[in-house]
């Protein structure tokens, strides 16, 4: 049973509002089974800006070999605004991910999770409306202070956001640049950072969302 339910057609205004009222929904927990596969998805846009095209990769989770992919493309309904990004890609993020052929044990998502001005971003807002465990994934910080982390891979340094450890900002390979993760929902942190480590096995983000991108972006062309 889906967990929220809202319209999509709104104002900043609202949007903001929304994120302030669904923030408390959010469970930060340990996962619940045995993780089998984690599914990554991104965005692409149009040259124009007019369409949004979302790509949903699902892979086994120790080998991350491929298992499948999934596409969707929508009209870009909502402008770009720092913090907002949620109410501009999470509809066809969603449509993306529900055309998988089978539901992900984790999704990570590019974007952040609870690392954000309202403790709500595109993570939380994805793995609450499919009610499945989420990470954001993110290349930069949206909120909050933090120390960089050693140059060494799994390297780690706290994020801090309004008054709490919203993230951990890690670093996935020695001498290249950290990158944001924190829980989306379903999730703990601890758990959200061992999974990102664990999928950089070749890049700097994770596998997930690398092909995700990748796919992405070849619809576009």
């Amino acid at each position: 049973m889906r967990s929220i339910e809202h319209s999509w057609n709104v104002s900043p205004e609202e949007a903001e509002a929304l994120q302030i009222k669904l923030a408390p929904k959010v469970r930060i927990e340990p996962i619940k089974g045995a993780v089998r596969s984690i599914a990554g998805v991104d965005c692409a846009y149009s040259d124009d800006d007019g369409t949004i095209i979302c790509a949903a990769v699902l892979l086994e989770a120790e080998s991350l070999k491929v298992i499948a992919t999934a596409c969707a493309e929508k009209d870009c309904g909502f402008p770009y605004i720092p913090g907002l990004l949620s109410f501009r890609e999470a509809p066809a993020a969603i449509e993306a991910v529900s055309k998988l052929p089978e539901k992900a044990d984790i999704l990570m998502c590019e974007g952040h999770g609870i690392s954000h001005p309202r403790g709500f971003g595109l993570a939380c807002h994805v793995g609450l409306w499919l009610e499945i465990p989420t990470i954001g994934i993110a290349k930069n910080r949206l909120c909050g202070d933090c120390l960089p982390p050693d140059k060494h891979r799994g390297s780690r340094s706290k994020l801090i956001c309004n008054g709490r450890i919203a993230g951990t900002v890690l670093r996935t390979q020695t001498g290249v640049k950290p990158i944001f993760v924190s829980a989306g929902h379903r999730i703990t942190l601890k758990e959200a950072v061992h999974w990102a480590l664990h999928c950089s096995c070749e890049a700097r983000m994770p596998q997930p969302i690398r092909l995700a991108h990748q796919e992405a972006s070849k619809h576009c062309k």
